[in-house]
Order: C-alpha cells, then sequence, then structure tokens
C-alpha cells in the first residue's frame, strides 16, 4: 500500500468505526475520549510499521528486572512478584490461561509505573504500542445507574477485548481506576481469563490482564505500621502477610470493582500484588530520580526541602506519604 493509500486509510478510520472493534472498540466516543494524539500513535503504528510478531513483541526480562529495581521505590514485595508472574508467563510457551495481575495501592506508590515497565519490556514501542490498551472507568463507563447503558457497555467490553486478542494474541489490557467500575461488569469478560484454549475461534492465553485500584488497600498501611512500631525491617513484609486479606476484602467490597466477582470466585486473578504507603525516605529517592528524568543535577538539599512539603500520615507518626510520588514532579517545579 502506498504512502498515499496509507495516508487516505488512516483518514477513513479516524472519520468511521470500522476499525474502532480491532483498535479500540469500546465506542467511537471512546476512542475520541483517547485523545487524538494517542490514537493517532496507535493508528499510525498499526498502519506504516507495527506488527504482531518478534520484531515488535519480545520480552526482555533483564531489562524488567533492572527497569523495576532503579525507578520501583519502596515496593520490594510488588516488585518481586511482577518480575517472576510476568518472566514465567512470558518464557511459558504453552500458556494454560492468559496472566491476570490485580494491582493495589495509594496513588502515587507506583501501580501505573509497572504497566509501563512491563509494556515497555514486552513490547518494541512501549505504551504506545498498537498492541497495549487502556480503560479507564471513570470517563469511559461514567453512568453507573443506567441498566440499558450498563448492558451496552458489557457488550462492547467483551468486543473490545475480543477484537484486539483477534487483531494481536499477545495483547495487553490495563483496567484502570477498578474501584470505579460498575459492580459486575468485569464478570462480562470472564470467559476469556479462563482455561479455554479458544472461545469462537479465538486464544486468549498470550494476553495479559492488568487491573489497577486503590481498593483493599486498609490492611497495608496497618500493617506496615506495625513493622515500624516493632522494629522490623519493612522488606521484611512478605505477600502472605498482605495477599489473603486484600482478595477478600476486594470480594466483599462493593465499591471494589470486584464485588462478587467471578474473577475472584473461580481463582482467575493470577497475582493480587500489593503497593505499600510509601515512606519519607522513598520519596527521596523519587524526588532525585525525577530530578535527573529532568535533565537536573540532583539535589539533596532541594529534594529534601519538596518532600519535606507533603502530606505524611498517620497524623501522629507521620510516616507515609498521602500522594506517594504522584505530585513529585511538579513539587520540584517549584523548589528548583
Amino acid at each position: 500500500m502506498r504512502a498515499t493509500y496509507k495516508t487516505f486509510f488512516v483518514f477513513y478510520v479516524l472519520i468511521s468505526n470500522v476499525f474502532v472493534n480491532a483498535l479500540e472498540p469500546i465506542s467511537t466516543t471512546f476512542v475520541f475520549g483517547l485523545g487524538v494524539a494517542a490514537v493517532g500513535r496507535k493508528l499510525y503504528n498499526y498502519v506504516y510499521d507495527e506488527r504482531c510478531n518478534s520484531k515488535w513483541i519480545a520480552f526482555n526480562s533483564t531489562g524488567l528486572e533492572v527497569a523495576l529495581d532503579q525507578k520501583l521505590f519502596g515496593q520490594h514485595v510488588a516488585s518481586r512478584v511482577i518480575q517472576k508472574a510476568v518472566t514465567g508467563f512470558m518464557n511459558n510457551k504453552n500458556p494454560k490461561k492468559p496472566l491476570v495481575l490485580s494491582l493495589h495501592g495509594w496513588s502515587g506508590t507506583g501501580k501505573n509505573l509497572v504497566s509501563q515497565l512491563i509494556a515497555e519490556n514486552v513490547y518494541k514501542e512501549g505504551m504506545a504500542s498498537s498492541f497495549v490498551h487502556q480503560l479507564d472507568f471513570t470517563r469511559h463507563f461514567p453512568h453507573r445507574g443506567q441498566l440499558e447503558n450498563y448492558k451496552v457497555k458489557q457488550s462492547q467490553l467483551q468486543q473490545w477485548v475480543k477484537g484486539n486478542v483477534t487483531n494481536c494474541p499477545r495483547s495487553m489490557f490495563i483496567f484502570d481506576e477498578m474501584e470505579k467500575m460498575i459492580p459486575g461488569l468485569i464478570d462480562c469478560i470472564k470467559p476469556y481469563l479462563d482455561y479455554y484454549e479458544y472461545l469462537d475461534g479465538v486464544s486468549y492465553r498470550q494476553a495479559i490482564f492488568i487491573f489497577l485500584s486503590n481498593a483493599g488497600i486498609e490492611n497495608f498501611a496497618q500493617v506496615a505500621l506495625e513493622f515500624w512500631k516493632a522494629g522490623r525491617d519493612r522488606e521484611e513484609i512478605q505477600l502472605h502477610d498482605l495477599e489473603p486479606d486484600l482478595s477478600l476484602s476486594l470480594f466483599n467490597n462493593k465499591k471494589s470493582g470486584l464485588w462478587h466477582s467471578s474473577l475472584i470466585e473461580k481463582n482467575l486473578v493470577d497475582f493480587f500484588v500489593p503497593f505499600l504507603p510509601l515512606e519519607y525516605r522513598h520519596v527521596l529517592l523519587c524526588g532525585m530520580a525525577e530530578m535527573s528524568a529532568k535533565g537536573l543535577e540532583p539535589n539533596q538539599d532541594v529534594v529534601d526541602k519538596m518532600a519535606r512539603d507533603l502530606l505524611y500520615f498517620p497524623k501522629s507518626e507521620k510516616i507515609f506519604s498521602v500522594k506517594g510520588c504522584k505530585t513529585i514532579g511538579s513539587k520540584l517545579d517549584y523548589f528548583t
């Protein structure tokens, strides 16, 4: 296809819904909700270059390990689980089901960062890949109380997943703000996360599903605080100290997005990954890394002033950052 025809094709896609199901098929409105730049980039990749093959999709286990070590601070539990889970899945040439990860933690603790790092070490184009798909329930499913709309969205969500996996079996789906999802909606994709070899001729076993949420995190701070009060090293906290209560809390919480979900009931979520609240020392690490990312010479004094300006909890001990590292970038702009 010559360049002129390709250009016409991109224009045609943007003004019609012919390719919506193959790219981001929640709705035409949903496509434009993603942002013209983001959709345009994915269309460019899809039409001009990117293909679902080893040239564009190749897992870099060492790259993921290094990235988690150098960019994710204060999350030894999450880092360990993510590295082992993703590496094991990607190295398995015949997985029995897709990889399903549910990441839970406060804002700014690293959930979105981890999703980005996984994408960057699986897809050549990283988050800009045509095969990485994001869904924000606040923007794309805003009408929680409308039953008719719910049924429409249920069908659209199923078609969105099916269309993209049909296009590329090694697709990655990121569901953000799961706690704001309409109760029961996520169960409509349950068959795609199960142990079926094929559903209507489509295999979902190579896909990756990542849920992001701040639900079920109440116990994390308490566990971390108890370790701190006992003088124990935070790095002694293990997955088994947090995960059992987390899955139970999500199942019983009507606002978790996974309330009485068959995904939990049928054990289709491979790992519930806890992200601990960040301490002052972790905020300092975030600040130093952010200065480097901005092309600035890391300055301990500047970062220290910035970190002290943040809010911490509990009120008495003031150990954990309320917003984690979320506002570090804008705060540094103020102090530099």
